[in-house]
This record gives C-alpha cells, structure tokens and sequence, in this order.
C-alpha cells in the first residue's frame, strides 16, 4: 500500500533525540493512515516513549518533523495537538471522582457543555465499558478499570489520532482483553491508532503494521507476514534447563545455522535455519557447555523470533 503523506494522519520523518550521552531516537521514520493500528514493539527502554512523546507534541525533537492531520507539530503547536488523543503510561484521572464525573470534567476542557457534554460522556462509557458503574469513584476501580478509564479521557473529543503507551501494564487478564477490545473497536471507526508495547501478541493481535524499535532505531515495519517473511526458513527454538546457560548460548551462537541466541529466565532462545536437522548438535553443544536441558520447543517465526533476528537478543531482554 502506498502511504503519501498527505493521506497520511500521522507522518513521522528522521525524527532524534538525544539525552546527555544516551542518543535515545535515532532517525525514526513512519506513518500511520486513517483508520490503522501501528505498533512500536520493543523493549523497556527501546526508546518508544521517547518517540511518542515527541509524537504528542510533549518532548521537541533535535532533528526531524511530525505532521498530524496535515499539520507541522511542535510542543507549541495548537492545531495539530488537537487532532490528538494521548493516553500514558501514568494514570491521569481524578480517584476521588466518578467515571461520569472524569469524564464530564476532561470533556469541558474542550469546550462541550450541557446535551452535548452528557452525550459524550454517555458514548464514551459505552465504548470503555464502564457505563454500569460510571457513578463509582475511581478509586473504588480495578486497574484495568482505571486504565479503561484513562483511554476514555483520551477519546472525548474524538482525535484523529489515538496514542496508547503501554496502556494493559500492570492488568489482570480479564481487564487486558477488555482494553484490547476497545482498540479494535476504535481502529474499525476509522480511528488512526498509535500503540507502544512490548508484549508481542498485542501488537499481532491489534496492529496492521508494526514498527520494530530497539535502541532508539526502527530496525524494520511492515505487517506481521511481511516481517515474518524477512526470516526466510529460520524456526525459533526454545530450550529450558538448567546450568551455564549464558555460556552455552553463546556456545550455541557458534553453529552456522544458529542465526542469533539469547538467554531468558532458565531458558535460551534460538534462532535457527533448518532447526530439526540441526537439533541434535545444538543439545550436544548445549551440554558440552555445562547445562542440563528439561524441555525443547521449536515454533513458527513469530515477531519475536523476527526481533531476535533483527537485534540479537530476544524481546524481554
């Protein structure tokens, strides 16, 4: 699909930003069409933060542009910020107010008042789905139920663009695919979604596109096939054990076919070309190295395994 960037709701360009010593973005580029999810997927610190701060107009870049519904932005800007809906990490509602009372307080700031004000609010608890108990207090709420809450601050005056930053962190199960939920619904209306993430399923589940960032860069986009595709025949497999397992990883990275390895929590990741032939070498290496394998598992590419290939190191690390 080709994206121009008048079409575009979102259109990002060489974007940098540098703290101290710790250049943090490092020349990112994308955009983002009406109507579509695009997912940064990284890890804690991969810079995607960062990123969409400067995306929200909240952090000016060192170098590059941001144009949102056809408009320069800048943390000065007016009318590119209001085509924009930013929901963070942090919470920003008021515990001690109802959901209505939330909602009916953020929606006066942009100037609905009266019918108006009550029929947005009344849409907006509708699409979070809290309206059966949009008169308790927020503190009485479940996490997920303040993040739900938090999104829907964002939604009020129906922005252009939606940016979400990491916003199931710290939720039950439940309350995450309630919140997943919504943002299918949002992307479906037309809605241009911004989402950060470092849990792959979301961003396979809710993305058409995604963004691979690691250490401020966007090693490669596309949709889940496309990236998939950059790994040709490689599987991804998963061995747990017990023992030296950074040396055997590293043990491991030594066989031609292994493209890249990395050590999780009492496992190692692997990368591999041909992996049921190559098995029986990489158990005996991973023995030889001092570790005592329990389990093997060999996947489909996933984007994680495309993240480990593009970066070396798995998507938790």
């Amino acid at each position: 699909m080709n994206r121009e960037q008048n079409s575009s709701v979102l259109h990002c360009e060489g974007l940098r930003k540098r703290f101290g010593e710790i250049e943090a973005v490092r020349g990112v580029s994308f955009e983002i069409a009406p109507g579509e999810s695009y997912g940064l997927l990284g890890p804690n610190g991969a810079g995607k933060t960062t990123t969409i701060s400067i995306v929200a107009g909240l952090l000016e870049a060192d170098a590059g542009e941001v144009t949102v519904a056809g408009n320069r932005l800048t943390t000065k800007s007016v009318a590119a910020k209001a085509a924009i809906g930013f929901v963070p990490q942090d919470l920003a509602i008021y515990p001690d107010l109802t959901a209505r009372e939330n909602l009916s307080f953020f929606v006066k700031l942009y100037g609905l008042r009266g019918k108006a004000n009550r029929a947005r609010v009344k849409e907006v608890l509708e699409i979070i789905g809290l309206s059966e108990r949009a008169d308790d207090q927020a503190k009485k709420y479940s996490g997920g139920m303040k993040r739900r809450l938090n999104i829907g601050i964002g939604l009020l005056h129906s922005p252009k663009l939606l940016i979400l930053d990491e916003p199931t962190v710290g939720v039950d199960p439940q309350s995450r695919n309630a919140i997943l939920e919504s943002v299918e619904q949002l992307s479906g209306q037309g809605m241009a979604v911004l989402y950060t993430t470092h849990y792959m399923e979301e961003a396979e589940r809710l993305c058409d596109r995604v963004g691979i960032i690691d250490r401020g860069e966007l090693k490669a986009e596309g949709t889940r096939e496309e990236l998939v595709a950059l790994l040709g025949e490689h599987d991804k497999v998963h061995l747990t054990g017990s023992g030296h397992l950074e040396a055997a990883a590293k043990a491991c990275a030594e066989i031609d076919a292994v493209e890249a390895a990395s050590v999780g929590q009492e496992s190692i990741e692997l990368l591999v070309e041909g992996a049921s032939a190559i098995l029986p070498e990489i158990l005996t290496t991973a023995s030889s190295a001092g570790v005592t394998v329990h389990s093997v598992e060999m996947e489909e590419p996933n984007l994680e395994a495309v993240f480990l290939h593009l970066t070396g190191r798995a998507l938790r690390d």
